[in-house]
């Protein structure tokens, strides 16, 4: 997405007017009305070899990365945290879509952020 590409950092504004945070504890992620901590901020970095495929930084230089953990006990929704892993893996991949006049995040594996 061309609008990725031209940005060094980003704030994500989910549809019900929350932003994603980097918490302080440097692993877990929560949604805030407030956008203007430092935590709202995500650098975008290009994955080499991708004209698609993005990663998001957080403050704390931790990657925002999908997980297999269940979000809420009995939803099908999945965790998102920061995390450095070892590697850089499609864990800490998104393709970013366009929908309308939004913008979506989804996994290598076909999820989207929510």
């Amino acid at each position: 997405m061309d609008f990725f590409h031209k940005a060094k950092a980003v704030r994500l504004r989910s549809h019900h007017d929350k932003y994603l945070l980097a918490d302080d504890d440097e692993e877990s992620v929560n949604q805030d009305r407030d956008g203007s901590s430092k935590n709202a901020k995500w650098i975008v970095e290009l994955v080499p070899g991708s004209d698609f495929i993005i990663r998001l930084k957080s403050c704390y230089g931790k990657y925002l990365t999908a997980s297999n953990q269940p979000f809420l006990l009995g939803m099908t929704g999945r965790k998102v945290l920061q995390t450095l892993p070892r590697r850089l893996d499609s864990s800490v991949e998104w393709e970013p879509t366009r929908e309308g006049g939004q913008m979506k995040l989804k996994t290598r594996y076909g999820n989207f952020l929510r």
